[in-house]
């Protein structure tokens, strides 16, 4: 079984859209690790072959924690109600863009759930949707330890 983590950081970074070009900003974002690796890097080499074919490689894995942390717990999203989705049938967006828009480049996938297991599988990012994710995942965790994960980003 695969391993989660969700972790709520302060991230330092430029301000966007601000005026002074040396200005920077704090940003609050809910990361997420599958067995210890930043979902990005393990979308990176799934999309790097796509990507360069499409003459766009620096887009392979150019994802962003979420910073809408209204998907923090207890919020369902990562359960089986997902209100940030890029698509009809249902699939949860599980990292946005760089530009800090989830649905500006959003990288999704289903999520489903048994007593004992959550499931991510068919992952996609519907501005590519040429792009194989098959390869990604799916990730299969345990449902006692993700929702344990899940809890811990609690914001009061």
């Amino acid at each position: 079984m695969n391993r989660v983590e969700f972790e709520v950081v302060d991230v330092v970074r430029p301000e966007v859209g601000g005026a002074d070009p040396d200005a920077v900003e704090t940003v609050r974002q809910l990361t997420i690790t599958v067995d210890g690796v930043p979902l990005e890097a393990l979308a990176r080499p799934v999309e790097l072959p796509f990507a360069s074919a499409d003459g766009q490689a620096e887009l392979a894995g150019r994802y962003q924690a979420l910073q809408d942390l209204r998907v923090c717990w207890p919020s369902r999203h990562f359960l089986d109600e997902p209100f940030l989705s890029e698509s009809d049938d249902g699939d949860a967006v599980l990292m946005g863009c760089i530009c800090g828009d989830p649905g500006c480049w959003p990288l999704s996938a289903d999520i489903g759930l048994d007593d004992h297991t959550v499931t991510w599988s068919r992952f996609n990012n519907v501005h590519r949707p040429h792009w194989d994710h098959s390869a990604l995942g799916p990730f299969v965790f345990d449902r006692a330890q993700y929702e344990a994960a899940l809890r811990r980003t609690r914001q009061e």
